[in-house]
């Protein structure tokens, strides 16, 4: 893979695991921790404690599904209320930080550009997945709407991850 496609990968992915943490802001990164492993990802982000660690990977999976539980409560914010937006986007952003590090582009790696793209996939995923959920959620009981998203989100995680 020539180095121009391999900087455009790694960015279309950072973009990517953004849109998903619109979807659900923790599963992304918990994806990246039970991946850390992977020797076919090689980023500095492997070496972070936040994936390193075994505590780092708990808390991220204890996260995720503290996030997917509480997704299914009545009195849970909506995700595009104010301060539930800034952590998706925080969370998108962090995952583009990691997959930056998959791919030197230069001298220096693509952390910046993979921030930058996986913040602006967080938002646009967040009002992408609201507006979905409130049409799909016409048809079919609330519940069912949730589960398929995190069914959708953690599938696609994963295969985003896995595609490095």
């Amino acid at each position: 893979m020539s180095k121009k496609s391999r900087t455009t990968s790694t960015l279309t992915r950072a973009l990517l695991l953004g849109i998903l943490s619109g979807g659900r802001s923790a599963t992304p990164l918990a994806v990246l921790g039970l991946h850390h492993g992977d020797k076919d990802l090689r980023g500095e982000w492997q070496d972070w404690k936040t994936f390193d660690s075994s505590i780092g990977r708990a808390g991220l999976v204890v996260g995720a599904a503290g996030e997917i539980v509480a997704d299914k409560m009545p009195k849970t914010p909506n995700r595009i209320a104010f301060p539930a937006l800034l952590g998706r986007i925080g969370a998108g952003a962090f995952a583009g930080l990691a997959l930056g590090t998959t791919t030197r582009s230069g001298k220096s790696d693509l952390r910046i550009e993979g921030a930058i793209l996986g913040a602006i996939g967080a938002l646009v995923g967040s009002y992408v997945a609201w507006a979905a959920r409130k049409a799909v959620g016409t048809v079919l009981p609330d519940p069912v709407v949730a589960v398929a998203e995190d069914v959708a989100v953690i599938a696609g995680s994963r295969a985003v991850v896995r595609a490095g």
